[in-house]
């Protein structure tokens, strides 16, 4: 796996800590782009997605830590150029490549030498820089898949150029990709954590308290909302830590600490099927690496305040 570096910046800098560069030794970091750069790139990658899986090389396979070559092919191979079902989308430029995604059509077979795989699943396989590509051209293909007609007057859309936007010619409506911004906190007390198990969760996994935003609603107000809501206690002082692009389907997890002031944890039954207090030594099944929750918790349990290292992650809390 490539060596990296997390960079933030101050408020002032040319990133701030939201957006903090990760920069790799021996290549260049990938740079979102809405249009090819000119003068081209002449390598490219293409990026090819069918409903939620993206195709990888048969090499690529799952190891520990993730690390794999996702085997992107050069150019889109000329048997899924019947199966294409949206406009290439650009997605910016990665080692001197230019990055491509390509939508096929359901049931598209996969050419010899490679396979479809899940997001969730090439995140086992893929390094975590990778598997955010795999995401935002996911995204996006399924943006364009769904941005064709205007959603006011059902008149078909044209790409706006040098913009990520639909926009309907007969009434003028622009339709941008969609994100819907989530809050995901670590509730602390003492030396203990509030985890809860979902009922929707497969197994015995429990993870961080997490719900959508709502409008004209404020992050802090949403994390106070939320942990209110699915277990039942208040919160003090609360703190970022740390954001991750989350695509299932176009989420962006905003990740919070907080310390717990008072109440009892008591769930609802329905949405949170059991929660409790968790010390370092005596955690129960977590979510995967791939996930901010995960890095919370373990940066909880490392005795870090922040997400150093981790992809787009300040170096501070």
């Amino acid at each position: 796996m490539a060596h990296r570096e997390a960079v933030a910046c101050g408020p002032g800098g040319t990133e701030g800590a939201i957006g903090a560069a990760v920069r790799y030794a021996g290549r260049v970091p990938f740079v979102p782009l809405t249009t090819p750069p000119e003068p081209a790139p002449v390598a490219a990658a293409w990026l090819v997605v069918r409903e939620g899986e993206v195709l990888v090389g048969d090499g690529a396979v799952a190891g520990s830590p993730p690390g794999g070559s996702p085997g992107w092919p050069a150019a889109l191979p000329a048997e899924l150029g019947a199966g294409t079902d949206t406009e290439p989308v650009f997605l910016g430029v990665e080692g001197g490549r230019a990055c491509w995604a390509q939508g096929v059509g359901a049931g598209t077979p996969a050419p010899t030498g490679s396979r479809w795989v899940g997001l969730r699943a090439a995140g086992g396989i893929l390094e975590a820089d990778a598997w955010a590509m795999v995401g935002r051209a996911v995204q996006l293909v399924e943006w364009r898949r769904t941005s064709r007609f205007c959603g006011r007057c059902g008149s078909a859309t044209v790409a706006v150029a040098g913009e990520r936007a639909m926009r309907c010619p007969a009434c003028g409506l622009a339709a941008y990709p969609r994100l819907a911004p989530a809050v995901i906190v670590l509730v602390e007390r003492g030396a203990e954590v509030l985890l809860a198990r979902n009922a929707g969760f497969r197994g015995r996994m429990f993870s961080t308290v997490a719900g959508f935003v709502e409008p004209g609603e404020t992050l802090e107000e949403a994390v106070r909302r939320e942990v209110d809501e699915e277990v039942g206690v208040r919160l003090g002082a609360i703190r970022y830590f740390g954001s991750q692009p989350w695509p299932f389907p176009h989420s962006l997890m905003v990740g919070f600490r907080a310390a717990w002031e008072s109440g009892a944890v008591t769930v609802d039954g329905v949405e949170i099927a059991e929660a409790g207090w968790f010390g370092a030594g005596h955690l129960p099944e977590l979510p995967p690496p791939l996930s901010i929750a995960r890095w919370m918790i373990d940066a909880w349990a490392d005795g870090a305040d922040g997400a150093a290292g981790r992809r787009g992650d300040p170096a501070g809390g």
